[in-house]
């Protein structure tokens, strides 16, 4: 346990990591990477190239500084981190290389003067507390998950049964239990992690489950991106009748239960998991206002499926948003091109402002929309939003 002496030196560390967090996190990922090849499958490669993984971490670990003696204010960000942890399967024997990575770090960048023996052995109790809460979370997601009707624990072999492409570039990948087994629930909202291996190298990743529970398959929804590894591999490679290994479903942005209208806010291939909260939010015959920003109607997937549920579903209203209207007629135009005003926003969500609010998309998509819903009145606990890769602040 952290001594109170061991917060203090911990919460002076708290200006230099404002200052030098981002150096700190990209040394520590240096030596993780280059010195431990085990763990190369949990990380992107690309986050780490553009420094967004790092970004992330500095923030993690300065809010964790920062709210060393007060760990309740960390708010979501725990669930965060765990529920990427379970979706990638990391064990506990993963923890002590990380610390002893993170130790090394820490009295590199910052030198002997600062790093001293009291301030190396507060960060490593503080490392160990927090370790130790991620790891006992995790456990017992694992054990609940496994226990689970239908559920299990690390990789279950899933067959491809159905490829469907979605525009030019989503492509939907149903896939099924290949021992013809039962298949666990998820809350709309939660993602699955994969397996894959390309070129002969283990590489993981998560991806939105974007249909709602049917206790047969599950699908996902995978836009490719431009030198993706993971994202052309699913695209190129594999077909139907393949393999995959896939680890149960996890994540906390999710659907939350009850009778208040839904607000889904997605742009581009955030529209994935407002998929399956959509037809649960419809069955549970709740008003919602679905709305989806894309870049022209070429690329906006999904559209006919959206439209086949509005003229099902009466509560639903739902508005697209493009930034050019090339290519539609009056069929297919949207109702709105270019940067969406706070008013227009206003208009388009329902009466009240007691609502439950979600959102995913490009990051300064997020930003923007994060902002509007607040000076229209959403309460903030009742918005929610996902990241796609690290997770970044928002203001």
């Amino acid at each position: 346990m952290l001594t109170a002496e061991q917060r203090a030196i911990v919460k002076s560390t708290v200006p230099l990591l404002e200052s030098g967090g981002e150096a700190l996190t990209t040394h520590f990922y240096n030596i993780l990477l280059a010195e431990h090849p085990e763990v190369r499958p949990f990380f992107n490669q690309a986050h780490q190239a553009n420094g967004a993984q790092p970004r992330a971490l500095a923030n993690s670990v300065l809010m964790y500084a920062r709210h060393i003696d007060k760990l309740e204010q960390l708010g979501e960000l725990v669930a965060q981190i765990i529920n990427k942890h379970v979706s990638l399967q990391i064990e506990r024997a993963h923890y002590p290389v990380v610390g002893a990575c993170l130790l090394r770090a820490i009295s590199d960048v910052l030198g002997a003067d600062i790093a001293t023996a009291e301030v190396l052995s507060a960060w490593g109790a503080a490392y160990q507390q927090l370790a130790d809460i991620l790891m006992g979370a995790e456990e017992k997601i694992y054990a609940e998950t496994a226990a689970a009707p239908g559920g299990w624990r690390g990789a279950r072999a899933f067959a491809v049964t159905r490829k469907m492409p979605e525009s030019p570039e989503i492509t939907s990948f149903y896939l099924a239990p290949k021992d013809g087994g039962a298949l666990m629930d998820f809350t709309p909202g939660q993602y699955l992690g994969l397996r894959l291996v390309v070129d002969g190298r283990e590489i993981r990743r998560n991806y939105s489950l974007s249909a709602a529970p049917n206790g047969r398959d599950y699908r996902i929804s995978v836009k490719r991106e431009t030198g993706g590894v993971a994202s052309g591999f699913l695209h190129d490679a594999l077909h139907k009748g393949d393999t995959l290994d896939v680890f149960p479903p996890a994540g906390e942005f999710v659907l939350a239960a009850g009778d208040k209208p839904v607000v889904l806010i997605s742009g581009g291939v955030g529209i994935t998991p407002t998929l399956a909260m959509l037809d649960v939010a419809l069955e549970g015959h709740r008003p919602v206002h679905f709305i989806h920003f894309a870049r022209n109607h070429s690329v906006h997937a999904f559209r006919d499926a959206i439209e086949a549920r509005k003229a099902r579903n009466p509560q639903l209203q739902r508005f697209y948003v493009y930034d050019d209207t090339s290519g539609t007629d009056d069929t297919t135009a949207p109702h709105a091109t270019g940067r969406l005003s706070t008013e227009q926003l206003g208009q388009w969500l329902p009466g009240t402002r007691d609502v439950d609010a979600y959102f995913l998309g490009p990051q300064p998509f997020m930003r923007q929309v994060k902002q509007q819903l607040h000076a229209l009145g959403v309460p903030q606990t009742q918005t929610r939003y996902e990241f796609f890769g690290p997770a970044s602040a928002l203001d």
